[in-house]
């Protein structure tokens, strides 16, 4: 089992370092994949409201399948991103989404969508995203300096953020202006535009392998997780902020009209103080890494998360939408810069050959912990209200915070030593 012995300083200047150049392609790609991503996720549910007057439940099935493969396909896309050429992986996945997309306008401009069609390509749309998802990531190690990588995955999740805040509002004004052709159209040519700029990555060699069974590689990878005192806290808060969020999130739009009062336009103001708040923190993420210990930053991410839910739960005696809208930006600046520090860390920790193993272990975490906090907080909403669902996620918040303060993260001064 891999163990990690007590982290010492490393003398750190993110602010000195230049980005590579391939690693410049893989940022770009990254930006038009995450804008492909978000354009379609947005347009998708719209486009099947006026064209098929599909309802509440045809959208959740098409949730459903949208999200299913990030349960199903993270693991094996783990282990093959640890045997095979992460770019190459990379390529066929965004290759996949575009063509997925191509078919979409196809469907739209010939009036033959179905809500089964496009369930469909939500599945094979998203199988795509998984690969970029898990590839990606395991690829910036090789492509930055390791006293590079926190700004390196700042400028990754800046791109993330960006596509997320400004993405649903353009797929609705296109749809509105233009129609679903030209919507699926951009997203199509922005997911290609993500193929063009990583084919060109030189990917660093990495040494052949044995053969070996994928439940062994499995099996390491789980034990790499688990028995690493830096990566296990990291997990386990990742899994309670993802039930605690969720909990959350079944429970405010309905108390935001109920108790707040808000109209629906109002209600999306306050969400989108989610994807400013997470620019916001993608920006600052690179300062706050060089004024404290890095374990500090890693920290402040669930604290501000307790910051943020105490705000909604303040709307209970306090009724206003500007609070709100205010937790909903605590929300989106505290998890974005724990997920660029806890992205950082565990790259640093993770040994080159397991680094697809490992994220994909994350990645299939915190899916399965996302549909536990959906439906805790319709049953506790069911029963006992949407106030307390916000009072269950403050204490569920609450938790997570005092995983990863227990830890010996609050230890950390820098970056670690990296595991051979």
């Amino acid at each position: 089992m891999t163990t990690t012995s007590t982290p010492t300083p490393t003398p750190e200047a993110p602010q000195a370092q230049a980005l590579p150049g391939p690693f410049a392609r893989l940022a770009w790609s990254n930006l038009a994949a995450q804008s492909a991503e978000q354009l379609s996720l947005a347009a998708v549910p719209i486009v099947a409201v006026l064209a098929l007057g599909a309802g509440a439940g045809e959208i959740g099935t098409l949730g459903v399948a949208q999200t299913l493969p990030f349960l199903l396909l993270s693991i094996p896309f783990g282990l093959l991103a640890d045997r095979t050429s992460r770019r190459r992986l990379i390529v066929l996945a965004e290759g996949l989404r575009a063509l997925t997309l191509v078919a979409l306008l196809l469907a739209v401009a010939t009036g033959h969508l179905s809500l089964g069609l496009l369930a469909a390509l939500g599945f094979l749309g998203a199988i795509g995203t998984v690969g970029f998802s898990v590839a990606a990531p395991a690829l910036v190690p090789a492509l930055v300096p390791r006293e590079a990588l926190a700004r390196a995955n700042g400028r990754l999740e800046l791109a993330r953020s960006m596509a997320y805040a400004g993405g649903p509002a353009l797929a609705g004004a296109l749809v509105s202006w233009a129609g679903g052709t030209a919507t699926f159209t951009l997203a199509a040519m922005l997911s290609a535009a993500a193929v063009a700029c990583v084919w060109g990555v030189a990917e660093p060699a990495r040494p052949e392998q044995p053969p070996r069974h994928p439940l062994r590689d499995l099996k390491d990878g789980a034990a790499m997780v688990w028995g690493h005192a830096l990566l296990r806290p990291i997990l386990l808060t990742a899994v309670a902020w993802n039930i605690s969020w969720f909990v959350l999130q079944a429970a405010y739009v309905p108390y935001a009209m109920r108790a707040l009062g808000l109209s629906a336009g109002a209600v999306g103001v306050t969400l989108a103080g989610y994807g400013s708040g997470m620019v916001v923190g993608a920006l600052l993420a690179g300062r706050i890494v060089r004024a404290m210990p890095f374990g500090r930053a890693i920290q402040l991410g669930p604290a501000v998360s307790v910051l943020a839910a105490a705000t909604m739960v303040a709307t209970l005696l306090v009724p206003s939408g500007w609070l709100a809208g205010l937790s909903f930006f605590f929300f989106g600046v505290g998890p974005i810069v724990w997920t660029i520090t806890s992205t950082t860390l565990r790259q640093t920790v993770t040994p080159n050959a397991m680094l697809g193993r490992v994220g994909a272990i994350f990645l299939t975490v915190n899916a399965g912990a996302r549909p536990v906090g959906a439906a805790l907080g319709g049953l506790v909403g069911a029963h006992w209200g949407e106030a307390a669902c916000l009072v269950l996620a403050l204490l569920g918040f609450g938790v997570q915070a005092w995983v990863i303060f227990a830890s010996p993260m609050r230890e950390l001064r820098g970056l670690p030593v990296a595991v051979g």
